[in-house]
């Protein structure tokens, strides 16, 4: 049975409360939706500005009717449905957010109304719409509300066109900036479901065939899945495609004793880590250990992954912490990783430097 609901929209601590205050983000606004059907609410989508993101969420349901507030920071059980999101142009910034060396924004993106599904109708839902391709799980970070989730998750999904193969798993990050040992525990806690929803998905779409793409904290999460993986895996040859971690927030010594566990569970492994990334600076110093995001001699041991080094690339963003979103050097890269299953050495945008390692140039080459 099918459910839907409409609704608008001393040191470490300085180093902790620095570090968080480096990640800090903005609300949106939001308005009243009146379709009554999913359908119905696609077509919509489909004729004008509104856009979809199909999600799953270990959110609670907060009781308000503000769409961007439907969801909250405490741990539940999982949930499924879509969240669709309005844009609206600002002509008048496009010329100059072309030009900038930074990111300028172009339009105004905000939380419109959540239709909420049963899991089992999300699933059938997602096998019908893509048709056969591979699909892509993006795990989000720490600080992120699920409104800033679906809004992130919107612009990864746009820019490579994942249309139909493409979903977000939004775990109970408080998306508070001063929530960071908050979000390390709830990322904990997730663990289980997401590693329930990975074994739904290799039933679903077939061993093999799935895509994560995961950044920062998430990152850990998923590491932390896949290693309940490998406890059970029982099947030859690897479960996942590929496996994406974006500026992982993890401990490169933890990542490597584990890494011999994780890797025979997918075709290909790419991390992408920068020496430009400020908050991973930050998370290095509260926690004492360098992060697997952060460019270095910390990351010559690891073998059997590729590892591409933005550090040349300049930053679209103050953070050098979200390239994925507002770098195009690297949404290309991202591109024909996903979509053309290309190793490292089949980008043309990439030079070799070690063995697993490679270095993004600032502007892609054919």
């Amino acid at each position: 049975m099918r459910t839907i609901r409409h609704f608008s929209e001393a040191r470490p601590v300085i180093l902790s409360f620095i570090f968080m205050m480096v990640l800090a983000s903005c609300a949106t606004s939001e308005k009243v939706l009146t379709d009554t059907s999913v359908t119905g609410a696609e077509s919509a989508a489909e004729n004008g500005e509104l856009r979809t993101v199909p999600f799953l969420t270990l959110r609670n349901r907060t009781g308000r009717e503000e769409a961007p507030k439907y969801f909250g920071g405490e741990r539940d059980t999982l949930r499924a449905g879509i969240c669709e999101l309005d844009r609206t142009p600002l002509d008048s910034m496009k010329p100059l957010a072309a030009r900038a060396p930074f990111r300028i924004p172009d339009e105004i993106v905000k939380v419109d109304a959540i239709i909420e599904l049963a899991v089992q109708d999300f699933w059938q839902r997602m096998e019908t719409r893509s048709d056969g391709q591979a699909p892509v799980l993006y795990m989000h970070g720490f600080n992120i509300s699920f409104e800033r989730g679906c809004r992130r998750a919107l612009m990864l999904k746009e820019s490579l066109a994942l249309e139909g193969r493409f979903l977000l798993f939004s775990w109970p990050s408080d998306g508070q900036i001063t929530s960071y040992t908050h979000d390390e525990a709830d990322l904990s806690w997730s663990v289980h479901p997401l590693h329930e929803v990975l074994l739904e998905m290799i039933d679903r779409f077939g061993q093999g065939k799935v895509n994560i793409v995961a950044h920062s904290l998430g990152t850990r999460g998923v590491m932390f899945a896949m290693l309940l993986l490998a406890q059970a895996q029982q099947h030859q040859g690897p479960l996942l495609n590929q496996l994406v971690l974006i500026a992982p927030d993890i401990d490169v010594g933890i990542f490597k004793q584990y890494l011999p566990k994780i890797r025979p569970l997918v075709r290909n492994m790419t991390v992408y880590v920068s020496s430009n990334d400020s908050p991973l600076m930050l998370s290095r110093q509260v926690h004492g250990h360098p992060r697997l995001g952060e460019a270095g001699e910390h990351l010559e041991a690891l073998q059997g992954i590729e590892i591409i080094d933005l550090s040349a690339v300049p930053r679209r963003a103050p953070s050098g912490h979200v390239y994925h979103l507002y770098q195009d050097v690297v949404i290309k890269d991202l591109d024909r990783l996903l979509h053309a299953n290309q190793p490292a050495a089949q980008r043309g945008n990439l030079k070799q430097t070690r063995e697993s390692q490679w270095l993004m140039l600032p502007t892609a080459i054919e």
